[in-house]
């Protein structure tokens, strides 16, 4: 006999989102969000880490209106207050920390009003996140005793206003957030109240996100610096600390990556830690395929087959995506060992708690089948893999007399176009190198980036990437020897400083202005 229903009210959670990246969640976020029914969360929050935590959560994205009646954070609390009272269970995911400049006493006055219980969850504030992005401290024994955090941005018709003359005398760092807008309103009070114009300031916008960028100012040229350099928002701006020199061989060169939306962390750390800036525009989208029924299929008879095969960590997600959706678990994998096609692909077997059995020594379909074709005799293999791409491993296991089936977990979709402001970023950015890291991702580059190409260098991941922008009339400035973020950038650094050009005959090829030869 069915439980009756529990007549307990859900509950609720304000949950601190961190800077934007999912890796900078803290586990009892991580906890939380995945047992939510339902996610509140602001648009300062990237739906790549609610699509990794927990695609399964109803979504709703509160904006925030200036003009809006009641209050935008009462008007929350009371959708917060709703939404519990329905007896669903509600995380209210905020940017950062949901107590630093997050209009929490608003929307709590609601829930207080109901009679709802509050759990809070911390996160890494704006201010922390971009201080170690930039690797400036925020105090020093020597010279910043405190750090104050203030905003940038009163409210309208505020009658208190921050009051800079004491913040201008303290031995301290100040962290500026939402500054953006109203630069020339906060460091013209600082400079009045007394503070040198060539006090140092580090900004950091958009921090932990796919473009995030880095840059250093005074406070007495910052506002015309905010206008040369399009920092956008969100924005963190530390006054008082000093970005440090960059260190590495591609110190002070901007790095174009073109991975999927989320995907782009290890070729941005890998190129960060050479002392480069990584800034990341995807080309191509991961959709779900057109029907699952074909893997869905695969996976109920997992167990038949010697080896599964992954192509990709998109192809481990999809799949594992879809093993627990139809309520399985490794069990229903049998005895079948398990592939990756490099170590990438390995990790992310890894993180979902398998253990990988085979990587190859060369990290591509030939070195994999090469690798396969040592371990079984007339076996039977299952190839997960996107919709499109080379049919090597399939072609030549069957030749060796293996059986092969295959099943789509994911789409690579090409971007039809670039919105204005992307295209705008690059134009005001001084890019040294383009990253592309697929024939598929080859093609849309072209395609998407035009004439830009003439003056960017570009880093293949492979040299089947190569070959497809040879098929455009381009050549690579640098060629990965291994096929992974690290030998991407390896082959960056190893490349040297001078700058290699296209040549015209290959602009002309590429229908791309003629440019002088580096």
């Amino acid at each position: 006999m069915p439980s009756p229903p529990s007549s307990l009210p859900g509950r609720v959670a304000f949950v601190g989102a961190g800077p934007g990246a999912a890796d900078l969640l803290t586990l009892r976020a991580i906890d939380r969000l995945r047992a939510a029914d339902v996610i509140v969360h602001d648009s300062l929050v990237p739906d790549r880490v609610l699509d990794e935590v927990n695609p399964a959560a109803e979504r709703i994205q509160v904006d925030r209106d200036q003009d809006q009646r009641p209050s935008p954070g009462t008007a929350t609390g009371r959708l917060l207050a709703r939404l519990v009272l329905e007896g669903r269970t509600v995380v209210r995911l905020k940017g950062g920390d949901p107590t630093v400049f997050a209009r929490l006493t608003e929307e709590l006055e609601p829930l207080r009003q109901a009679g709802v219980a509050v759990e809070f969850v911390p996160g890494i504030t704006a201010a922390l996140a971009a201080a170690a992005a930039a690797a400036v401290p925020l105090t020093s024994r020597d010279s910043a005793s405190s750090v104050t955090l203030v905003t940038g941005r009163e409210a309208d018709g505020k009658a208190d206003g921050i009051d800079f003359r004491p913040l201008a005398d303290l031995p301290g760092t100040l962290a500026v957030y939402m500054g953006v807008e109203q630069v020339a309103r906060w460091s013209g009070e600082l400079l009045a109240a007394g503070l040198p114009a060539d006090t140092p300031v580090t900004i950091v916008s958009r921090c932990s996100w796919p473009d995030q960028r880095i840059g250093g100012s005074t406070l007495g040229d910052c506002v015309r610096d905010f206008e040369a350099h399009g920092w956008r928002s969100p924005a963190i701006v530390l006054v008082g600390a000093k970005v440090p020199p960059a260190f590495g061989p591609l110190q002070g060169q901007f790095v174009l990556a073109t991975r999927p939306t989320g995907q782009e962390g290890e070729l941005a750390a890998a190129i960060r830690a050479a002392g480069g800036e990584c800034i990341n525009v995807p080309l191509v989208r991961i959709a779900d395929p057109p029907s699952w029924r074909p893997l869905d299929e695969a996976i109920s008879r997992a167990d038949t087959y010697d080896w599964i095969v992954f192509a990709s960590g998109n192809g481990v997600r999809g799949f594992m995506r879809r093993l627990a959706g139809l309520g399985l678990d490794g069990r229903a994998l049998g005895t079948a060992r398990l592939a990756a096609i490099g170590p990438a692909t390995r990790r992310q077997l890894e993180a979902s708690g398998y253990r990988c059995d085979l990587v190859p020594q060369t990290f591509s379909s030939e070195g994999l089948v090469a690798a396969l074709a040592a371990q079984t005799s007339r076996g039977r293999y299952l190839l997960v893999r996107a919709d499109r791409g080379r049919d090597v491993v399939r072609r030549e296991l069957e030749t060796h007399g293996h059986h092969v089936d295959e099943a789509v977990a994911y789409e690579s979709l090409s971007l039809e176009s670039l919105d204005s402001d992307t295209l705008a970023g690059l134009d005001a950015t001084s890019v040294a190198w383009l990253t592309l890291t697929s024939p598929s991702v080859a093609d849309a580059a072209v395609r998407l980036f035009g004439p830009r190409l003439r003056s960017w260098k570009i880093a293949t991941i492979s040299p089947l990437t190569s070959a497809a922008l040879a098929r455009h009339g381009l050549q690579p400035a640098a060629e990965a020897v291994e096929a992974t973020a690290t030998g991407l950038v390896d082959a960056i650094v190893r490349h040297g400083p001078a700058g290699v050009r296209l040549s015209e005959e290959s602009a002309e090829a590429a229908n791309l202005p003629p440019t002088s030869r580096g």
